[in-house]
């Protein structure tokens, strides 16, 4: 196994590291307010998104930058990132304490790296295309190597309806809602549960997460469109990505059922 290459030990990481040290102080002691689609959003979310930015934009000044609570359009640079500074603000606004910063630099249309930190954790989770996935510097083993006997899974709160479109079919996992969408899909990478559904995630949410699931060798089904169609210059301020991911190939025939009664819902109002 590889080890990651020494700008995750220097600046970038040194961002990060900033950026989850201010989140861990405001922890507890912010307010919230409505965003126009319903979801909050703090001052922490703000200054998050505009420390990682900037800081994205000095580091790497030929590369665009895309994030939730600045510009949402895809950038027409070759190599460029995917930003959520607060992924899971109504855990971090209501005291719960499990929250992530999510960044993905893509290349070709796709992540090539990705760094997921959970900052109530003191945990960070780093894949490299092509050379594997670590979490705090330890190399994370592909969970379809072995036997997950707690058969947890997890869904959103916008998939839990699927429940009620299939009444007479036992659903095949003990249910697990985190609320965090980038945590939900990484959790099935990390063993943690063996399946994960996700209604209405944005690239924002997933960007991270989809390179340390591939690394992992986890089986995706996308239930709608898929992210790597993105088109330079396109707004992606209202666009889902759906999708539901397992450990093995197996497992996500077992839980397709209910991604395939996700995917034939009406799209939620604007």
């Amino acid at each position: 196994m590889s080890i990651p290459p020494p700008i995750l030990d220097s600046a970038l990481s040194e961002l990060i590291d900033l950026v989850a040290d201010r989140q861990r102080l405001d922890f507890g002691h912010v307010t919230s307010e409505a965003k126009a689609d319903g979801s909050l959003i703090t001052a922490c979310d703000r200054w998050s998104d505009a420390t990682i930015v900037d800081g994205l934009a000095n580091l790497f000044p030929g590369e665009g930058v895309l994030s939730e609570e600045g510009q949402q359009r895809v950038p027409t640079t070759e190599a460029f990132w995917v930003v959520d500074p607060l992924d899971g603000t109504t855990n971090f606004a209501a005291g719960i304490p499990y929250w992530a910063i999510s960044v993905a630099r893509f290349q070709g249309g796709v992540p090539d790296l990705a760094i997921l930190d959970v900052p109530p954790l003191h945990q960070r989770i780093v894949a490299i295309r092509g050379q594997g996935a670590w979490r705090n510097g330890k190399p994370l083993q592909p969970p379809g190597r072995h036997a997950n006997p707690a058969g947890c899974a997890s869904l959103c709160s916008r998939s839990i309806g699927v429940l009620q479109k299939l009444p007479h079919r036992r659903f095949p996992g003990k249910i697990r809602l985190l609320g965090v969408a980038s945590l939900n899909l990484v959790s099935v990478a990390m063993g943690q549960t063996v399946a994960a559904l996700e209604a209405t995630p944005k690239i924002w949410d997933l960007a991270a997460a989809w390179l340390v699931l591939q690394e992992q060798h986890c089986s995706l089904r996308w239930l709608s469109r898929h992210p790597g169609t993105l088109i330079p210059g396109e707004d992606l301020s209202l666009t889902d990505f759906p999708l539901l991911v397992a450990d093995r190939p197996s497992t996500l025939e077992c839980f397709l059922p209910w991604g395939e009664a996700l995917s034939s819902d009406p799209p939620p109002p604007a």
